[in-house]
């Protein structure tokens, strides 16, 4: 067991392969002899049991309840495993709030923007590696129950705005066998090198 548990955040807009790569992250990290937990996505679902607006709807209450409740789902995650695989980022809930504001043409207050950002980057700055996605058009939402292609690709642009403008060091994984490879292959050098440092 490594002496502190490894935190690998993947990031992007619905349909992109986040649950895919990480359920083989998952099985290559405990293949390596590691526990592995990997934390739900499904925190809007539950959101939205308790009353929160979400998706297009989504509130500034919401985005800061989806964030916070993913910090402690994290934090919880790593009393049992060695290394913590994050279906949805920090960012995530924030960059969905913003393609929401977009879409509505509705003006998104600067000071609550600010302080929802600094709660999404200064949690951010703990990851181990933070992998971003890159939505292609070209591959069908599938089942997902929200079939707004305009909202997605939003929440996409977003998403790789914020982690640029915040200078949060990340790892776009492009829908190519390639670029999930690269990211494999960064997952397991970060838990070797973490391993190894303890």
């Amino acid at each position: 067991m490594v002496a502190t548990p490894i935190r690998i955040a993947l990031c992007g807009t619905h349909s992109t392969g986040k649950t895919t790569l990480l359920r083989r992250l998952e099985m290559e990290v405990r293949a390596l002899g590691y526990t592995a937990a990997r934390t739900s996505g499904s925190l809007a679902k539950r959101a939205a049991e308790l009353g929160f607006p979400k998706m297009q709807q989504q509130t500034a209450t919401t985005t800061e309840w989806l964030i916070s409740a993913g910090i402690c789902a994290e934090l919880e995650a790593t009393l049992t495993a060695d290394v913590i695989l994050l279906d949805r980022s920090s960012f995530d809930p924030l960059a969905y709030l913003m393609a929401g504001f977009a879409q509505r043409d509705q003006p998104f207050d600067e000071a609550t923007q600010r302080r929802l950002t600094a709660l999404a980057a200064t949690h951010a700055v703990g990851y181990n590696l933070l992998l971003l996605t890159a939505l292609d058009p070209d591959v069908p939402l599938g089942n997902h129950r929200d079939r707004d292609l305009d909202y997605r690709a939003g929440v996409d642009r977003h998403l790789h705005r914020l982690l640029d403008s915040t200078g949060i060091h990340h790892l776009v994984v492009a829908n190519t066998d390639a670029s999930r490879d690269e990211a494999r292959t960064a997952v397991l050098d970060a838990v070797r090198a973490m391993a190894a440092a303890a």
